[in-house]
């Protein structure tokens, strides 16, 4: 087969197809239970806010939106995990076929990044950390844009706010992201004299801005709660001067294992790995300033704050690191090695849904093996026998009550922890264990 454009953008549009079948079906023959996070973001989404006592508000609105379509299928929310997934890969693609101006490099770029562990094995979990994704794909998509255009348009400024917004609204780390593209054009405008500063830029902040208005206005109102739970994920408060060398070690540590797959696939793509850099090149500016630079940004946090970066938090920081390398090693890449390539990929491709699969059905204390379905209908069973109203409000934590705010026909609003004085107020309750249910 010729090797041509249409034929690469077959491969890549088979690759993604095959990516949301394989990690939509594998979970939903395997677990019996949505997971955790998941279970939990369902449990915001049916008490919308404009935002909660762990995150902003992103997530839950697009699970909302999801279970007012489909209701309590699991399989739905699985394929929403993969739908943010491909379209994140999507925006990869075509932001490596204008760096590259090679659509087979542009495939490798996307195909490599599927070996790592933030891709495959976790996407399964909608959550935060895959909620932004796509935002921050589509930030760099249209940053890039407005990046190397002579002329600024207005539509890529006004993408640029709207979907940075949308990513900080999926979770405040997306600022990583935003300051370190910030950064770069401050440096080229002020430092390099190599950009002049357009007005339109003003559009990007201003849209920002007003998206984030309802949640900075939340965020006021409740003691900046959000921001207190993300500090104290951190381990701040109980920091030593010990943290400031341990805690960034093991950051980088982590880090190296988890690229380990990516790695090797470079390994088997590359002839030699020298390379000359150039501080000149736009792009390769542009590439440090997506990937490198977030990184250091990170790690500085955790060097100076002698805070603690779980190691989830770095889920959409590689998004574009094989088009950062495949730019890099352009030069060296050994076309005889495609098909050691392709043959490494394949191989990861199909072990990591293989390991879940395993994982999955193997170990049985897991939460995803929780008999969410079937407690929902003893209780409704149990609460039928008393009273004839309908359940609409549910008491718990996020994960028992929420399993009952997901499973339930009809979808009562989750309202936190157990407080007599609530139950009071209510027209009918009942209490099983640790979860009360009742009507108003």
């Amino acid at each position: 087969m010729t090797i041509n454009n249409k034929n690469i953008n077959n491969i890549f549009y088979i690759f993604v197809i095959a990516h949301l079948i394989f990690w939509t079906l594998i979970p939903t023959l395997t677990n019996q239970n949505l997971p955790l996070d998941t279970i939990e973001h369902l449990a915001w989404g049916s008490n919308l806010d404009w935002g909660y006592s762990k995150h902003p508000p992103m997530v839950a609105i697009v699970l909302e939106i999801f279970y007012q379509i489909f209701g309590s299928q699991d399989w739905a929310y699985y394929l929403l995990s993969q739908i943010f997934v491909i379209i994140s890969f999507y925006f990869i693609f075509k932001f490596s076929k204008e760096i590259l101006n090679n659509s087979l490099l542009s495939l490798i770029s996307v195909l490599i990044i599927e070996t790592i562990y933030f891709y495959n094995f976790t996407t399964p979990e909608f959550n935060v950390n895959v909620c932004e994704l796509p935002f921050w794909s589509l930030t760099v998509y249209f940053s890039w844009k407005i990046y190397n255009s002579k002329e600024i348009k207005f539509l890529d400024c006004l993408f640029v706010g709207l979907f940075a917004a949308f990513g900080f609204l999926s979770k405040y780390l997306f600022l990583y992201l935003l300051v370190s593209i910030d950064l770069l054009f401050i440096y080229l405008i002020l430092i390099k004299n190599e950009k002049k500063f357009d007005f339109k830029y003003l559009i990007t902040i201003e849209v920002f801005l007003i998206v984030l208005i309802p949640h900075l206005i939340w965020l006021y109102n409740n003691d900046f709660v959000t921001i207190t739970y993300g500090l104290a994920r951190t381990g701040l408060e109980q920091s030593s001067l010990i943290n400031h060398i341990q805690y960034p070690l093991i950051f980088l540590v982590k880090q190296i294992g988890i690229l380990i797959p990516f790695f090797i696939m470079i390994w088997l793509l590359i002839n030699q790995f020298k390379f000359k850099y150039n501080l000149k090149d736009k792009k390769f500016l542009f590439l440090l300033s997506i990937n490198v630079l977030p990184f250091i940004l990170m790690l500085l946090t955790s060097l100076l704050t002698g805070s603690k970066i779980r190691t989830m938090w770095m889920t959409p920081f590689y998004l574009f690191l094989g088009t950062l390398f495949i730019y890099i090693f352009q030069s060296q890449i050994n076309i005889k090695k495609l098909k050691s390539f392709f043959i490494g990929f394949i191989f990861f491709f199909f072990l990591s849904p293989a390991l879940y699969a395993y994982i999955s059905i193997s170990n049985e204390n897991k939460r995803t093996d929780y008999p969410g379905k079937e407690i929902a209908i003893k209780t409704q069973f149990a609460w039928d026998q008393q009273f004839k109203s309908k359940i609409n409000i549910v008491f718990g934590d996020e994960w028992i009550g929420g399993n009952l705010s997901y499973h339930l026909k009809s979808r009562p609003v989750w309202q936190g922890i157990i407080e007599r004085e609530k139950l009071d107020k209510l027209k009918d309750y009942m209490c099983l264990d640790n979860v009360c249910v009742g009507t108003k």
